[in-house]
């Protein structure tokens, strides 16, 4: 985009696959961003693996390294064994409510 002149706005979603708060590659949310970071992302985050309650240490570590703005899709935690999830809007309202509280975040979904 550099060569084009362009200007595109450019949105990272990094995925968290436990407690450990590890990517799939192995990498910590910082360095996720570190890895990426020469994109110059308008706007970076982390999506659901584990549902807000259990994102926030990594989303506030997050907040304090991005140069962007920072999104996270929390979703209503893991899907039960039947396929659906036991968190309803409210309780995923009341999860997510922290991120804003404490100004990590720019948008959620």
């Amino acid at each position: 985009l550099e060569f084009s002149g362009l200007d595109i706005p450019v949105f990272v979603s990094g995925t968290l696959v436990d407690q450990s708060g590890r990517t799939l590659s192995g990498q910590t949310g910082e360095a996720f961003y570190a890895s990426i970071r020469h994109a110059k992302p308008m706007c970076v985050g982390l999506n659901c693996a584990l549902g807000a309650k259990h994102m926030t240490p990594f989303v506030e570590k997050l907040s304090k390294c991005v140069e962007c703005f920072l999104h996270v899709y929390s979703n209503a935690g893991l899907p039960n064994a039947m396929g659906g999830y036991d968190e309803s809007p409210d309780d995923m309202a009341q999860a997510n409510k922290v991120f804003f509280e404490n100004g990590w975040l720019n948008m959620v979904g």
